[in-house]
């Protein structure tokens, strides 16, 4: 059943207001979807921190998005390295001494389709290690600020969470025996949302604001393959991008988008397009298979993530 909560076209984002006054952080913003929605929120009056691995690049995003809309465009970045825990530390204390507030942290940035086992400093398998460690410390350390301005935490996650193992492997998280790019992927997706889900329920036990919520732009035009990927996979997804099974960045964007500035959704839910295989289509409420909130193995995960990170959430 597809979703029609926001007519056959689904959520588009005509329907965010004015933002003026709101802030947003977006992880990943100089390129594909995460530039995408900062663009979309810059033109609705928000101000945007992004938070990106390349300053350079950084820079260039920047000067386009006030060529686009201004000298008064109020959009700027912080360099963070996701894969290197003292840069995220770095970046979040930087984060809390120039931003007073946050209405959303848009957990966007990842790698994929890393074709052979790659560490990152601090030792993790290095889509664990960017994709859930590096957000976790983040979405940890700028909780308070979150909260304290009754703001939101989106997790761009991916369909690619129900393929591969579908739990978590606990006695080998560096995947140093069975090593494989895709099903590694995977895991780090499932990680992610598996976070958000049991972030869900401690925050509802801890009586607190924020909203958590669970997106995946479906198959969209980026640069992520093209950028981690091996040159097989890059290739793949260059033919594809030809099909109708690929939409743009752009449109991959408004599913965090949604999650960012809609009210009414549901927590415990995966947002994205809803048509062919939940690639493309209009945005709405997608399917959530149930091992993504497997209460025993989110638990065991927040446990070894605090102790794998060096950082203790205090709810």
């Amino acid at each position: 059943m597809p979703d029609t909560t926001f007519g056959p076209n689904g959520w588009t984002p005509e329907r965010i207001g004015n933002q003026t006054g709101k802030t947003y952080l977006i992880t990943g913003a100089n390129a594909g979807t995460g530039f995408q929605a900062a663009r979309i929120l810059v033109s609705k009056g928000a101000k945007v921190v992004m938070l990106n691995r390349n300053a350079e690049k950084s820079a260039a995003a920047v000067n386009d998005l006030k060529a686009e809309f201004g000298a008064k465009a109020d959009v700027s970045f912080v360099r963070m390295d996701l894969s290197e825990l003292a840069s995220v530390r770095r970046a979040a204390k930087d984060v809390l001494e120039t931003v007073p507030k946050i209405d959303a942290l848009i957990c966007n940035a990842a790698i994929a389709q890393v074709p052979t086992q790659q560490l990152t400093v601090d030792g993790f398998e290095s889509q664990l290690g960017t994709n859930h460690y590096g957000h976790f410390v983040l979405c940890g350390m700028l909780f308070d600020r979150i909260e304290a301005s009754s703001g939101r935490i989106v997790v761009v996650a991916s369909l690619g969470y129900n393929m591969g193992i579908k739990t978590i492997q606990f006695d080998d998280l560096n995947w140093d025996k069975n090593y494989s790019a895709n099903p590694v992927y995977s895991q780090s997706k499932l990680a992610q949302m598996m976070f958000a889900y049991e972030l869900q329920d401690r925050l509802k036990t801890a009586g607190k604001n924020t909203g958590v919520y669970v997106c995946h732009p479906g198959s969209s035009a980026t640069s992520l393959i093209s950028t981690s990927g091996s040159r097989m996979s890059r290739f793949v997804f260059w033919l594809m991008t030809k099909s109708p099974m690929v939409q743009t960045a752009q449109k991959g964007a408004y599913p965090e988008l949604m999650c960012a500035t809609e009210d009414g959704l549901e927590q415990r839910a995966l947002y994205g397009p809803t048509g062919r295989m939940g690639f493309v289509g209009p945005v709405g409420k997608g399917t959530l298979h149930a091992h993504a909130y497997d209460k025993p193995v989110m638990s065991k995960l927040w446990d070894v993530s605090e102790k794998a990170t060096g950082f203790s959430w205090s709810l």
